[in-house]
């Protein structure tokens, strides 16, 4: 299958992930970020024929590579949909309460690698960076559409890049831009030439930012990890990979939130909030990948893995 063949995905801190998931082999599990199915692979490998996975991507590509991937197992259902979803998605299926939940909110190294997909600012190709490539914002309608100031406020808050203003004036000059190779050279050219290749590619934060924005990829994620652990039975886990500071702080403070007993202001005397705490925090720093790791995959360096458990 030579579809299969191009989609290549390093699993990122695959063990931790599954150990921390505590499998139950007769379970209700979901890999809410299908991508090249590593995770799914080893969460369906450890259930029995009265174990289920859901698995769900907004990719379909992801979804027809990985069919064929855990073709061996009859116990998988492919959701084509965001994660963000999840409430939705099971009480569609008639599931009240599941296992376990992954998420990894990294994009996947086939969406960077494959060029069509316009992730990637090394090479050239139209500008897309949509998973989901049945919705119609385009990274193409960002750059050119958007205004300065709100190409400015996504660069600087998505990517945290310091010279945004100086790159968001250069794309408006440039309009219309069409592909990455354009928009690429575009931002090497904003960047003072001391420090232009300083700490890595210029393009990378931009590139970024753009990418969140598309895939709307912070819009409620707060809210919806609140959601999804509510779904989980007692004892049941969830494992979420992040790669970026934003999402680590939603990640964290959306845990935060439900492990407080008490979210009542702290000169109050007495409560009223009716708050009980209603996970166990597994984790209470991240789990960061292994040197052996970052050796092997160089994409895993920013990766952080947090895991609650619920009570």
């Amino acid at each position: 299958m030579v579809f299969d063949m191009e989609f290549q995905h390093y699993s990122v801190m695959l063990n931790e992930c599954i150990e921390g998931l505590n499998i139950k082999p007769d379970g209700i599990y979901v890999d809410g970020t299908l991508g090249g199915a590593g995770h799914s692979y080893k969460i369906a490998e450890r259930l029995n024929e009265k174990g289920r996975l859901i698995a769900i991507d907004k990719d379909l590509d992801a979804i027809e590579v990985s069919k064929e991937r855990l073709k061996q197992f009859n116990n998988v259902t492919f959701i084509h949909d965001d994660y963000k979803n999840l409430p939705q998605i099971l009480d569609d299926l008639g599931i009240e309460k599941i296992d376990g939940i992954l998420l990894d909110l990294g994009v996947s190294s086939y969406q960077l690698d494959n060029r069509n997909r316009g992730f990637s600012y090394m090479g050239d190709a139209e500008l897309d960076m949509r998973m989901n490539r049945e919705q119609s914002l385009t990274a193409k309608e960002v750059v050119n559409n958007y205004s300065e100031s709100e190409l400015v406020k996504i660069f600087f808050e998505y990517g945290e890049e310091k010279f945004s203003k100086k790159i968001a004036s250069n794309i408006v000059k440039a309009r219309p831009i069409e592909s990455t190779g354009q928009l690429a050279e575009i931002i090497e050219k904003s960047y003072p030439a001391a420090v232009r290749f300083k700490g890595g590619n210029p393009c990378k934060r931009v590139f970024q930012a753009i990418r969140i924005e598309v895939n709307e990829e912070l819009d409620g994620l707060y809210e919806s990890l609140i959601n999804m652990a509510r779904r989980l039975n007692t004892k049941g886990r969830m494992c979420v990979i992040t790669f970026h500071s934003l999402e680590d702080r939603m990640a964290k403070n959306a845990f935060q939130y439900l492990y407080c007993d008490c979210i009542c202001p702290p000169h109050q005397p007495i409560c009223n909030c009716d708050k009980k705490r209603e996970i166990d925090l597994i984790t209470r720093k991240p789990i960061i990948p292994s040197e052996k790791e970052l050796e092997e995959n160089k994409r895993s360096q920013s990766a952080k893995l947090r895991i609650i458990e619920k009570i």
